[in-house]
């Protein structure tokens, strides 16, 4: 075998046909300035020619299904072994998934419960056990009325897939008459087709039957016949009632409930078998807050309140808002006058939930729709008595009528989440969690965290025949809980679900799972998985990588952190600068080598260059914005003061509760407060926030895409397009011929490619081969039509400029203020290799922020705005971090304030004010370790930050 990789000529977006040689079963890092080329060659190249060689070695009928991937620009690559990609992204956002899930341990957790769990009756709390025949019978005499209709199923097929035809043809021959096949009964004469890769569910009709007293020995005949054709079970329709399952294996002789047999679907939360009916196993409910319909401010009469926002009660002479001014009016008060609290709280409640049995009556006037007789207007009137049903019952009618997603979208945001009131959250139905192990039930279990449930697995009694069926289940279940705790993840629970995780909890568990897997020969692909990482854990990430390394397998990761490379076998450092400048090997070899480098890499890394401590911070003014009360996720009721005014760094370990302060609390809060103009968001939960009057304005500047499809572009995203077009449309030329500044766009007809519509290319569905992107023949990949391209400014037209970079374009509009300063904020974030019409899917999360800050940059400051950034130093090389720095401290410098959730301790060093949240993740986590300037930071002895932080200060 090859003992590197070898790549030849790799052209792939910006790189240079480069050639590039990577030791195997090593761990090597790939570096350089954003924009150089790393993801370019690490993910686009080499992950992605080895996805695409195996999907190649599989046959075009499986390649169907799987997707294909396109060849990377590239002329050879030596040595390449099939590769997995650990990507810097959150896990599923599906509000199923769990950590449990995701790793695959809850899956052995139901096999547990299938084969050893002790099932209880769900009413009384006994151990149940099976039924004979003769129970069965004497259950159904007992509980049917003489008189009653019944039918006698017996259940062959539950949830599996097939068309089942030669099964059908066997019953026949056996004498049956009848089938239920997915709730439909048919003739077994009937031709019955059913779709292969569906789940289907068959009964067979054994027997139809009306409840009298000498129907004892059919009826005994009948039950007899189920449960041999079902290996114990039958099931009984009584006509118009719920069906009742009986077993010959399960149930409670008390009560008269009958189980199914256990198996493994009985736990699962995503099917029927196992989930709560009432929520479908979410294991919560959306309702109406009456808090955020009537609001927190009990000053004002209910008129005054966000209700009036709620589609149909926004008209005074409405429907809806008769029926409340008729309702206050019967219960003695003014909806549109008297103050919230001046309403005795139990008529509030009537209002609000119902008013029962209590009648009210109602007289409706429709508005005036301008018809007259002549004489005057006509109106329709009616009267009603009837019950009110109260506010929230009638939003949440009209929120499962509606079928206006714009509707749905604001009637969600006056909603919240709780948990279901059947299943108590807990996402199984009674049945399920009626099954237990050592007084647990799967659900209790999944609750305990890593720590705990190794600690409950240690200390199982298990007798040797339990021993035996279970061996290898408790084997997988305890080498899986060990990774998750030795990535320092003991303090998560496995019901958690995996969207509160954080970008470093999520990417941890990814690569536990890798671990878990034990795979050899492996080519792994991690870009940045440092992100979201605290100094603190960076070492636990190292010691991860080197396993995956020692196991045999090849671990290229894209990465800037410091730590890591110097604990690198092999450094790849690509540049020189970015864009156009980069897609060059600039060094590579062992750490000693890229030290003693002229780049940038090797400057930062020798500490030859540095990012200087700012002269002096900035003193606190006396004002703050203060959240009081926040518990959401594990904050532990915390108030937090945050400066206004300043540049504020809010730190802590990975799952220390930052997000769920910031994002979740503060900026969710103040939207609602702030930005009146905008749709209600549902924030975390805390009391209240004061001091917000200070603002004007508050912004989350996040990560997310600025557009998803290829007509976006920054130039468009930055406006910097509109005074382009513009200055094309001014042109005598232009003018000459009538063309106006919507010519000059590519997404309009007059002005646009007829043929491509604007996107410089067409697409080719190859069917069994990757879809081709081809250059448009007709514009030749410009967008625009012949007739457009003909007005050119200094010799360039409209198409010519959208390929300039923002640089180039710098220069060449110099003589135009308004555009020339748009351009030069995209420069000053460090964005100026980046082409006006480059598409916006082809950005990273670090550039696609930075953008939006540019575009904050451009508009004029009022002095009062809240920024909220969250890790913006994603994907930043030191030298990036230079242009961020300024540009932050610029905003700060107007008067503004910014707040930043942040691990990179160059940002920290730089800011005026550091909240240290912790002191550990998860539940040890969520309170305030410290606050202060970060010299104030260094002298607590608790605090991670401060360890690591002191090493910067020192340095300086």
């Amino acid at each position: 075998m090859n003992e590197n990789i070898v790549i030849k000529g790799a052209r792939q977006n910006n790189l240079k046909n480069i050639n590039v040689t990577i030791p195997r079963n090593k761990l090597v890092i790939i570096t350089g300035i954003s924009g150089s080329g790393k993801s370019s060659l690490a993910m686009d190249t080499l992950y992605a020619e080895g996805q695409r060689r195996f999907l190649e070695s599989l046959s075009s009928y499986a390649r169907q299904f799987l997707g294909e991937m396109d060849k990377p620009d590239v002329d050879s690559i030596e040595g390449l072994s099939p590769a997995i990609a650990i990507e810097q992204k959150p896990l599923s956002k599906n509000p199923r998934s769990t950590v449990g899930t995701v790793t695959e341990i809850y899956d052995y957790y139901r096999l547990l419960y299938a084969n050893i769990g002790i099932p209880h009756c769900p009413n009384c709390g006994k151990e149940i056990k099976p039924q004979t025949p003769q129970q069965i019978i004497d259950q159904i005499f007992g509980t049917l009325k003489e008189g009653q209709k019944f039918i006698i199923k017996a259940p062959i097929i539950r949830d599996r897939k097939g068309e089942y035809k030669d099964l059908l043809a066997d019953l026949k021959k056996q004498g049956y008459v009848r089938v239920e096949i997915d709730d439909i009964q048919y003739t077994l004469d009937e031709e019955i087709s059913m779709e292969k890769n569906i789940k289907h569910n068959i009964n067979v009709i054994i027997d139809r039957l009306v409840m009298k007293k000498d129907i004892k020995t059919r009826l005994a005949d009948s039950i007899e016949t189920a449960l041999e054709l079902t290996d114990g079970i039958v099931i009984i329709n009584i006509v118009d009632e719920e069906e009742q399952i009986f077993s010959e294996h399960l149930a409670c002789v008390d009560c008269g409930i009958s189980f199914p047999a256990i198996d493994h679907k009985m736990f699962s939360f995503n099917i029927h078998h196992g989930s709560c009916k009432y929520c479908n196993g979410l294991g919560n409910v959306m309702e109406f807050d009456y808090g955020l319909v009537l609001g927190n401010d009990l000053d004002v009469p209910i008129q005054e309140t966000p209700i009036r926002d709620i589609p149909g009660f926004g008209s005074l002479t409405g429907y809806f808002w008769q029926s409340l001014v008729q309702v206050g009016k019967h219960l003695g008060f003014n909806v549109n006058k008297t103050p919230i609290k001046d309403i005795d709280p139990n008529l509030l409640h009537k209002l609000l939930f119902g008013t029962g049995e209590e009648l009210i009556d109602f007289h409706f006037e429709s508005e005036n729709n301008g018809y007259n007789n002549g004489k005057s207007e006509i109106k329709s009137s009616y009267r009603v008595t009837r019950p009110f049903e109260g506010i929230i019952p009638m939003l949440h009618r009209r929120y499962m009528d509606t079928r206006s997603e714009w509707a749905r979208g604001v009637y969600e945001s006056f909603m919240k989440q709780a948990d279901c009131p059947q299943c108590n959250g807990n996402r199984l139905k009674a049945e399920s969690l009626a099954v237990t192990i050592e007084k647990l039930n799967i659900a209790e279990l999944t609750k305990l965290s890593v720590k705990d449930g190794l600690k409950f697995f240690n200390n199982l009694h298990l007798d040797d025949t339990q021993k035996i069926i279970v061996k290898d289940i408790l084997k997988e279940i305890f080498d899986r809980l060990s990774f998750l705790e030795n990535v320092g993840l003991d303090y998560i629970s496995l019901s958690r679900r995996s969207h509160t995780l954080s970008v470093g909890e999520a990417e941890r568990i990814r690569l536990a799972t890798q671990l878990g897997s034990s795979l050899v020969g492996v080519l792994y692909v991690l870009d940045e998985p440092s992100v979201g990482l605290h100094q603190r854990d960076i070492s636990r990430l190292i010691n991860m990588l080197k396993k995956l390394r020692d196991l045999g397998n090849t671990v290229i990761v894209v990465e800037h952190d410091d730590e890591i490379m110097r604990n690198a076998d092999h450094i790849i450092d690509l540049g020189p600068l970015a864009g156009e400048s980069g897609g060059e090997v600039v060094a590579q070899g062992p750490l000693e080598s890229i030290l003693s480098s002229r780049t940038l890499t090797g400057k930062y890394l020798s500490g030859k260059k540095k990012i200087e401590l700012p002269k002096q911070r900035r003193n606190l003014n006396g004002n703050y914005l203060e959240i009081t009360g926040a518990r959401e996720n594990n904050l532990k009721n915390i108030n937090v003061k945050i400066p206004l005014g300043v540049f504020t760094c809010i730190t802590g370990v990975s799952g220390a509760g930052k997000t769920s302060l910031i994002i979740d609390c503060l900026y969710k809060g103040l939207h609602n407060k702030v930005n009146t103009r905008s749709t209600r968001i549902n924030p975390g939960e805390f009391d209240d926030i004061r001091g917000f009057e200070e603002i004007d304005k508050i912004i989350n500047i996040d990560q997310s895409p600025i557009g998803r499809t290829p007509r976006s572009v920054p130039s468009t995203y930055t406006k910097a397009l509109d005074y382009i077009r513009e200055i094309f449309a001014g042109l005598p030329q232009a003018r000459e011929r009538g063309y106006k500044k919507g010519r000059f766009s590519f997404n309009t007809k007059s002005g646009h490619c007829k043929k491509c519509n604007g996107t410089g290319y067409i697409l080719k569905e190859m069917y069994f081969l990757p879809d081709v992107y081809i250059k448009c023949d007709l514009c030749k990949g410009k967008r625009y039509n012949a007739e457009t391209l003909e007005i050119k400014y200094r010799g360039k037209t409209i198409s010519d400029v959208l390929e300039m970079t923002f640089h180039q374009a710098l220069e060449f509009f110099d003589s135009f203020p308004k555009l020339k300063r748009t351009l030069k904020t995209v420069v000053d974030v460090g964005l100026g290799y980046l082409e006006l019409g480059q598409s916006s899917t082809t950005l990273s999360g670090g550039e696609s922020q930075r953008l939006k800050i540019a575009r904050e940059l451009r508009k004029t400051s009022t002095g009062n705005t809240l920024y909220i950034l969250d890790e913006p130093t994603t994907g930043l090389h030191m030298y990036d971090i230079q242009f961020l720095l300024k540009v932050l401290q610029k905003l700060v410098d107007k008067g503004n304030t910014v707040v930043i959730i942040e691990h990179n301790m160059e940002i920290i060093k730089s800011v005026d004010y550091i909240i240290d949240i912790g002191p550990e993740g998860g539940e040890k986590g969520g309170k305030v370790v410290i606050e202060g300037s970060p010299e104030e930071i260094v002298k607590n002895k608790e605090s991670y930050t401060a360890k690591y932080l002191a090493k910067y200060l020192n340095h300086q």
